[in-house]
């Protein structure tokens, strides 16, 4: 196996990535900002910011504040809709090397089966992860992801609505994770992705007020990485279809170690604002890693501090 092969992996069926490096959700925007930045080819996949069927404006400001090992933010799902997305960026992705997944969500199940709906036969578009972390507005605001009938009727609606591969990405806000991940699997999802962010606040002293204007928003960054490293470490002993880590992962052997958990790719989020270059480094550092132990390739050591 060359060494442009080590690194390959497949995260979902017909979904094969040069590198299991992805750049996460929120934090990467369309991708379009960044291509100054870095090589967005060496990428294994880019995944968007969080899209509805209509645009919208996300939360109050501030939505985003540093705190201790990492930050918060409530930006609130700012979009510009499912449609602009399809006509204004959908083009652009077509013409990259790195697969783009769109991140979707929504205020009731037909929602996200009507943007899986919209994505579906997209050119530039190569798969669909759905964000449970969502409040249902038809049962009283709870969170889709915090129940088990709920995770898997929106990934029913959504699987049933396009063929494009679907990962349903999981809330760390729950009591039992392995549930969630057990039920969203049933219904059909082709991938899980774990953690979303935690949810937290933080408090100004002085003006003896919440710091953002949503009050509470999702902690990220390294302060998360044993939570999700935890969750992911369950997911990946119960489910059989790939799991894909994030949270808090800010270099190679950060990655390693979800990968030793039983990850097949992981999420690059926080770190890109700390260094654009971030994600590079870490597939940089993955490489060397494999060369230094002498193994062959990545899958080699997946579930590796399982066993």
């Amino acid at each position: 196996m060359t060494a442009d092969n080590r690194l390959s992996v497949t995260i979902a069926p017909g979904l094969k990535l040069s590198n299991p490096v992805i750049a996460a959700s929120g934090t990467f925007g369309y991708g379009d900002d960044w291509e100054g930045l870095l090589d967005i080819r060496k990428l294994g996949a880019i995944i968007c910011k969080g899209t509805t069927l209509k645009p919208r404006d996300g939360n109050p400001q501030p939505r985003i504040i540093e705190v201790s090992g990492g930050m918060l933010n409530s930006v609130g799902l700012q979009n510009i809709g499912v449609e602009a997305l399809i006509r204004e960026k959908a083009p652009l992705w077509a013409k990259w090397k790195a697969p783009v997944i769109v991140n979707i969500a929504g205020d009731s199940v037909e929602d996200y089966a009507k943007v899986a709906a919209r994505l579906d036969g997209v050119k530039g578009i190569s798969g669909i992860e759905v964000n449970i972390s969502c409040p249902n507005v038809k049962r009283g605001g709870m969170h889709f992801g915090t129940d088990p009938h709920s995770a898997a009727a929106v990934t029913k609606a959504v699987k049933k609505a396009t063929l494009l591969p679907v990962i349903v990405k999981l809330s760390p806000n729950v009591t039992d994770i392995v549930q969630i991940a057990l039920a969203v699997e049933k219904a059909g999802a082709d991938a899980i992705s774990l953690i979303n962010t935690l949810s937290g606040m933080a408090i100004d002293v002085n003006m003896r007020r919440p710091k953002l204007g949503n009050i509470v928003g999702g902690l990220s960054g390294p302060a998360i990485k044993p939570v999700a490293l935890w969750m992911v470490y369950k997911a990946a002993g119960a489910v059989n279809v790939p799991v894909i880590g994030c949270g808090g992962i800010m270099n190679a052997v950060d990655a390693l170690e979800f990968i030793m958990a039983g990850a097949t790719a992981v999420q690059v989020g926080t770190a890109n604002l700390v260094d654009p270059q971030s994600a590079i480094r870490i597939i940089d550092g993955l490489r060397r890693y494999l060369s230094a132990e002498g193994i062959k390739h990545i899958s080699d050591i997946r579930g590796a501090a399982r066993k």
